[in-house]
Formats: C-alpha cells, structure tokens, sequence
C-alpha cells in the first residue's frame, strides 16, 4: 500500500469536501441567519488547511490510474471517516457535545437516521446540513467525487466498488465515471420530482426540499420533531413513501429503464420482484394488524402500513405514526425488516435483498446435495450462473454481519440494562435503519445512550454503510504493508 497514492487521493476529496460544505452557507445567508455562516465556513477552512499538508513531493494526478484494490478500500474507509469527523464540526457550533455531534454526523452521511436530538429550537440551516448529508451518502461520497473529478478517471472504477461493494459490479454504461454519473442523475431527477409534489401536497419549500433529501437517500432526518407524522397529510405520507420505494431500488435498473423506455426489465430482475413481493405482503399484513388490533381505519391502517414497510426496507427510519406504540405482532413484523435491506446498487443499506436470495439459493442447493451428492446445481441470478468465490464471499459476509450485531447487542444490552434498546439498536445502526423500539423509537432518542453505546453504534452505522468490506480487510495483515 502507497502511502503517495493514499495522500494524494485523500487531498482531492478533502477539497471537494471543503466546497460542499459551504452549501448550508447560502441557506444561512437567505435565511438571514448569519450566526450559521461560521459553522461552515470554520470545517471549509479545516478541509483545505489538511488537503495542503497532504501533499507530497511525488504527488501527480495521473498516478492514481494505476491504485491497487486495498489502496482504494483504504482511500474508501479514510474519507468517510474524515467526512464524519469534519460533518460533525457543525454541530459543535450549535452546542451538541463532541460524542453526540459525532454521532449525528455519522448517523447523517450514512443515511441511518438514527438521532440524539432531544429539542428541535436549532436553526433552519442546521436542519438543512442533517438532510444534506444524508442526501450526500445516500449515493456515496465517492460516487458523488469521481463523477466531478476527471482525475479518477479510471481510478475511480476501484474505488466504485470498494465503497458500494455488492455480489455483482454492476455497470451501466462502459466508463466508470459516466455510471457514476448517471447514478447521480437519475438522483437529482427524483429527488427534484419529489420536492415539486410535496410542495404541491401542502408541505412548506423547506420541509419538502429537507425530507426529500432524506427520503431519497434512505435516511430518516426530517425537520419535522415527530418526522413525517408531524404534517398531518395522508397525500404527504403516499408520496414520500413511494419515494421510499425508490429509494430502496438498484438504481442501475432505474437507468436502463430511463434509457431503453422499458417497463419489462423490472419483471426480469429478480432481486426487484423479491423486493416488491416483500414490500407487498409485509405491508398487507400490517395493514391487517393495525385495522383489526388498532383504531386505524382502512385507509389509515394500509397508508400507515405502506410507509412503515417501505420506510424500513429503504432503511430510511422516518415514521408516519410512532410504531413504538404499536401491538407486539406490528412490532415483530417490522422488526423482521430491520434484517432484510434494499436493493443492491440502491441508496439504501442492510443486508441487500439479492444476499438473501443468493443464500436461499445456497441453502436449498445443500439440501439437494444430501439426497444427490454427486449432482451438480449451479446457482443462477437472473440466468446467470454465479462463481464459487462469490458465494463463498456472500456466506462469509452475512456470518460477520451476525457476528458483528450479535456483539454490539450484548454490550450494548448490559451497558443499558437492556435488552430491548440493546437489540434493535445494534441491528437498525448497523443496518443503517434509524430507530430502533423502546426509549430509542421513532418518537426517542440515542441521547441517554451510555458513551460506549453511543460509540458501537458509531461504529456499527460505518461498518453497515460500507458493508463490512473495507473493515474486514483491514483485519488482514497484508493491508498494512506500507510503502
């Protein structure tokens, strides 16, 4: 690992980073709130300060176009630390705690959606800087960087896929960059549809622009204290919760939709038709739950049923109704979501659908091969047969995902005294879900967390956003031998 190729990529996205941040300046100055200009123009500052002393003498551009694959997870998991420890500069501003503004900033970039705030009485450009944020990792900082940056040309293509690593390297067009670029189009197109819509349903511009940044990115942040609930509109609830649906979709099959003008290619995926009939059948049942167990009537109960459902599968978190009140069978069906996940390629994180199909898929082919041991039965998705070295990576990500969740909620469990919080907790931070039950529902918050739990699920809301990959390649040796 070349330390030069370390640096030198590090200080282009330091400066990008440095730019973006100046956004919320502009929101601070038509607002005529310019006590928030600081907050953002101190961490602009910081970005450019630590791009100038990451330059070294062999530092050229072109030299990136020959980065090895654990200089780019390296590359991958540096930036989105930096980015969390800069986002979170902010917050400091307005008078959240260093471990607390950390958490949100983390909770922010990697769309979860969790929050430790106890009172909304904080500035509309604050608010802003939480929806942008989730809107910024929503497709990937990275993604976001080699679509402006000529620079990562073709260095970009390793660092496409050390920061969305999934089963299959699906590209949309020839050129890395151009698919990075229509990612981020198709990104833009629909988050500006859904602003001009909830605008129209009733919600103020800024609300409509806020939520739409979360709700895109399959986040949870909202300016609204009690989240989507707060509005009062069953028009505002069906709109974002199709733009949760969205959200949780391969963007790449929303690509070759746009451009070939054909609906059918849906019907051909098969981690979309799993994630619908998913979507689909989870939301009937809660829809029944709440009729028939709640004082919901039938449009409540299905509308509520369909956001909560699409809002958790998104892994976005935000809430029409505070399902922590709900009955234990609504409860426990949601739950069960907090362990599916969206699409691959998708805005939103977890497990991903096409995992579980993939091992589904492994399982029942074990089984065949007890009855018929010398049979062979390659595994197919969307008719095609996958390579060994893939399942075998599948099988030992979901082993580590487990393993990871089922630490986190025993520690996390004991340090709060329980259970509930311990559990839910660690699965909607390491799935990047947003709240969890109990003290921490869609209604609470993180705050009263002890430190050690707050900063697990730190951990565990990086760990979920980067699907494991750069951490466990760091606990191999090899990726520490520096040059």
């Amino acid at each position: 690992m070349r330390l030069t190729y370390i640096f030198t990529s590090l200080r282009l996205i330091l400066r990008c980073i440095g730019i973006v941040i100046l956004a919320p300046v502009l929101v601070a100055l038509y607002y005529g709130d310019y006590s928030s200009v600081m907050p953002f123009v101190t961490p602009s500052l910081i970005c450019f300060v630590i791009s100038f002393i990451f330059k070294t003498r062999s530092d050229t551009f072109e030299s990136l176009n020959d980065i090895k694959k654990s200089e780019a997870l390296c590359v991958v998991a540096l930036s989105w630390i930096m980015f969390s420890l800069i986002s979170m500069i902010p917050y400091l501003f307005y008078g959240l705690s260093p471990i607390n503004s950390l958490f949100e900033s983390v909770s922010g970039i990697t769309t979860t959606g969790a929050s430790i705030l106890t009172t909304y009485d904080y500035p509309k450009t604050m608010f802003f800087w939480r929806s942008m944020t989730q809107w910024l990792g929503g497709m990937g900082i990275i993604v976001l960087f080699i679509a402006i940056l000529p620079q990562f040309a073709v260095a970009g293509r390793q660092m496409f896929f050390a920061e969305a690593p999934g089963p299959t390297e699906d590209k949309m067009t020839p050129r890395i960059r151009h698919t990075a670029t229509a990612v981020w189009t198709i990104y833009v197109i629909l988050t500006a549809i859904e602003v001009i819509l909830l605008k129209i349903a009733g919600m103020p511009l800024f609300d409509a622009v806020c939520n739409s940044f979360s709700t895109l990115a399959g986040g949870g942040f909202s300016p609204n204290a009690i989240s989507t609930m707060g509005y009062h509109s069953t028009a505002i609830c069906w709109i974002i919760a199709v733009f949760l649906f969205f959200a949780g979709m391969n963007f790449a099959l929303l690509y070759k939709i746009f451009v070939n003008r054909k609906i059918s290619f849906i019907f051909k995926d098969e981690e979309f038709v799993t994630y619908c009939a998913i979507v689909l059948v989870f939301a009937m049942l809660l829809a029944a739950v709440l009729f028939l167990e709640h004082s919901y009537n039938f449009i409540d109960s299905l509308t509520h049923a369909v956001y909560q459902v699409c809002s958790i599968m998104s892994t976005a978190g935000s809430a029409s109704a505070d399902f922590a009140l709900w009955s234990l069978p609504a409860k426990m069906l949601l739950f069960l979501l907090l362990f599916c996940g969206s699409c691959s390629g998708s805005a939103g994180g977890g497990l991903k659908v096409i995992r579980w199909i993939i091992l589904f898929k492994y399982m029942k082919k074990e089984v065949a091969q007890i009855l018929h041991p010398n049979a062979v039965y390659p595994i197919k998705v969307n008719k095609t047969i996958l390579p060994v070295e893939v399942i075998k990576q599948i099988v030992a990500f979901v082993f580590f995902y487990f393993a990871i969740f089922a630490f986190s909620a025993i520690v996390i469990s004991i340090l709060e005294n329980n259970s509930l919080i311990g559990v839910t907790g660690s699965i909607a931070t390491l799935g990047n879900s947003g709240p969890g039950l109990g003290a921490i529902g869609p209604m609470g918050s993180f705050d009263s967390l002890h430190p050690v739990s707050k900063m697990l699920c730190i951990f565990n809301m990086l760990v979920g956003r980067l699907e494991l990959i750069p951490f466990l390649a760091m606990l191999h040796p090899d990726f520490w031998n520096i040059k």
